[in-house]
């Protein structure tokens, strides 16, 4: 069991420090603490909200509901970003064909890729209808928060 007064003084040195997040393994469990404010994530995905301050056991999931989408005023393609740090996957399995493809035509509310992130498959769902111009990262790639996978063209 870990001492909640020891997670206490953890919280306490990580916000006065200059690091975002730190993880430490002990006695069998994670602890995870981060300073970064909440993302969002499609309502389709089947996620866990996480406070300002989490401490996130080794199975739970840290992020929460819609992707940033943002309008590129140069080109009038809409950009949708990943709401988490994490792998990105095209398709559903390795040997399924990719959820979209350039070109096609998607909805608001369909799959555009998985996110993987702590061991959990995150459907990523398009929050605007149009057609796929970009899909700028490779299959099994990892992603920083933020980073664009997709540009859409609003319908």
């Amino acid at each position: 069991m870990i001492d909640l007064n020891w997670i206490r003084r953890l919280i306490d040195m990580v916000d006065e420090s200059g690091i975002d997040s730190l993880e430490i393994s002990r006695f069998g469990t994670r602890v995870r603490i981060a300073k970064s404010p909440p993302v969002t994530v499609s309502a389709g995905a089947a996620l866990t909200a996480v406070p300002a301050n989490p401490i996130v056991p080794d199975a739970a999931a840290a992020l929460e509901t819609a992707p940033e989408l943002d309008d590129s005023t140069d080109s009038g393609l809409a950009e949708v970003t990943s709401p988490m740090v994490g792998t990105f996957y095209r398709a559903p399995a390795p040997d399924a064909p990719a959820y979209v493809e350039v070109g096609d035509r998607v909805e608001k509310g369909q799959t555009l890729c998985i996110l993987e992130a702590m061991k959990l498959m995150n459907e990523l769902e398009a929050e605007v209808s149009g057609a796929i111009r970009e899909i700028c990262v490779e299959n099994a790639e990892p992603v920083e928060f933020a980073q664009v996978l997709f540009r859409i063209e609003p319908a």
